[in-house]
Parts: C-alpha cells; sequence; structure tokens
C-alpha cells in the first residue's frame, strides 16, 4: 500500500505529533502513559503560571461596550 493510501479514509498512514511523542517515550505503555500524563500537568502548570497571566493585561476581556438603554 502506498504511503497516504489507506482503507480507512480519515487514516493515512500518520500519527501526527502526538504518535511522534508516543513512540520517543521511554518505557512500556504505563510509564509512557505516567510520563504523558506529567507532560500534560507541566505544560497547564506553565500555561497558568506564566503564560496567562502574561496575556491577560493584552486581551480585551474588560473592555465592554454597552449602551443604556
Amino acid at each position: 500500500m502506498a504511503y497516504g493510501v489507506s482503507l480507512v479514509p480519515w487514516c493515512d498512514g500518520r500519527d501526527g505529533m502526538y504518535g511522534w511523542i508516543w513512540r520517543h517515550l521511554p518505557g512500556n505503555a504505563w510509564v509512557k502513559a505516567l510520563i504523558s500524563l506529567l507532560l500534560i500537568v507541566a505544560v497547564v502548570y506553565v500555561l497558568f503560571q506564566y503564560v496567562f497571566p502574561w496575556a491577560e493585561p493584552l486581551l480585551p476581556f474588560n473592555d465592554v461596550t454597552v449602551d443604556n438603554q
């Protein structure tokens, strides 16, 4: 079967970024799942502690204009 050709239309033989990460993590499936969970927790922590507070003043959520009627 040629690359990019599959019996299932949504599966073209490439597994994308998450498949690449999964293949490159060490250990068996349980160890990979634990490392994946720790990576997710670390990314969420960095987002909430550093990225979102930095970006908050740049976002227009408090610039609301409503006419008094």
